[in-house]
């Protein structure tokens, strides 16, 4: 028998949402509910917490099959837009990542004033419909006679294309600066010298591992909301790891959990699926992705009831201590000091930027409400929950 005094299956959530009589909120609107109500009285009230999460996430990448050509070919390696794709899969199998370069100027230093362009980039493109170049050179076989192929083509030429993005929605990451004499360009951003900036890149309580710390409801089947279409959750992000010290409310403090997902590309948006160009550093791909919070007992209540003021990160100094020193801290602040635009390290204020938009995390919490709301989406039923503990 349960110890909870409120306790709810998926199951029946899911005939709730059918039926439309769901109570479903975002992650922000939670907040306050817990915060009156308390987390019985709002474990009884909400079935849904919906969160959301825009920012860049290089772990990221799609599986594309290309089609046959007449005569054949086993495509040793490929390009689109001049951005390599990995061939060693099948005869026109390819992955393509989010952070690989275009092969002719990985960081446009020969064009100042442009970014680089890369895989990231690619997948916005035929995203947004638009024609790219394929081409691919190939060793001849018996069956597969061809050695080079060169076509353009667009999302909807493609028999296959599948977002797979091997790590996203970081459970907390570091507060990046720079304490040394020189700028140094990072996948956090610019950074200025002498503590010039201070970097950030999550979407604070709005953040889908924040809302259930130790995946209490997430694992392997969880639909979610991935680029601007439905997606899944495959298991544990590469670098899951949930060993981390952790505040009174589970909250991790370090980097901590991730997230493996895929997706249909050819459901997507290039609103949620944009190409980013980080200066001196190289490409990534910005995603935005969702995940529905059931509301299963008190507890998840109360978890989801988290604001960026209960929520700590680490500052970290990226000219010298990353990545070597990996996770000595300067300072610990709060989501909430950090949003306000300034935080003061010593004596020195510090202005602070965010990587990630809390606007479009806001639209995809909501974007996520409206189709749970409206029986559009169902909750998927993990078969597996993620790890919560370190493995040994």
């Amino acid at each position: 028998m349960s110890h909870y005094q409120i306790s709810k299956s998926l199951e029946e959530i899911n005939e709730k949402i059918r039926s439309g009589r769901a109570v479903v909120v975002t992650a922000e609107e939670m907040i306050g509910i817990v915060r009156k109500q308390g987390d019985v009285k709002a474990a009884q009230k909400v079935d849904v917490v919906t969160t959301g999460t825009f920012s860049p996430m290089c772990s990221s990448g799609a599986f594309i099959n290309f089609g046959h050509s007449v005569p054949g070919i086993k495509a040793s390696q490929v390009w689109i837009n001049g951005v390599p794709a990995y061939a060693g899969l099948a005869a026109v199998d390819i992955y393509i990542g989010a952070t690989e370069p275009r092969v002719d100027d990985p960081l446009n230093l020969k064009y100042p004033g442009e970014f680089p362009y890369g895989g990231g980039h690619v997948i916005q493109d035929l995203v947004a419909g638009k024609t790219v170049h394929l081409r691919a050179e190939a060793y001849s076989t018996h069956c597969y006679p061809r050695k080079t192929l060169d076509k353009r083509v667009t999302l909807s030429d493609l028999p296959f294309a599948q977002l797979c993005n091997p790590r996203n929605a970081y459970q907390n990451y570091n507060c990046a600066i720079n304490v040394t004499d020189k700028t140094v360009y990072t996948y956090m951003g610019t950074l200025r010298p002498r503590m010039g900036n201070a970097n950030y890149c999550t979407s604070g309580q709005l953040s889908p591992l924040f809302n259930d710390p130790y995946y209490q409801t997430i694992g392997i089947g969880t639909r979610i909301f991935l680029g601007g279409g439905i997606g899944y959750v495959v298991s544990a992000g590469t670098q899951h790891n949930p060993g981390v010290p952790r505040t009174e409310r589970g909250l991790p403090k370090r980097p901590a959990g991730t997230l493996m997902v895929i997706g249909d590309l050819k459901h997507m948006n290039s609103r949620w699926l944009v190409g980013v160009s980080l200066l001196g550093y190289g490409c990534s791909l910005a995603v935005g992705l969702g995940v529905p919070i059931p509301i299963l007992n008190e507890e998840i209540a109360f978890r989801t009831g988290v604001s960026d003021d209960d929520i700590v990160t680490q500052v970290v100094d990226y000219g010298k201590d990353y990545p070597k020193g990996q996770g000595q801290s300067l300072k610990e602040v709060t989501y909430a000091q950090l949003k306000t635009g300034m935080i003061k390290i010593g004596d020195k204020e510090v202005k602070t930027a965010p990587l990630s938009s809390y606007v479009r995390a806001r639209e995809i919490a909501q974007i996520l409400k409206d189709w749970i709301s409206t029986g559009k989406f169902l909750l998927g039923k993990p078969q597996e929950l993620l790890p919560s503990e370190v493995e040994t």
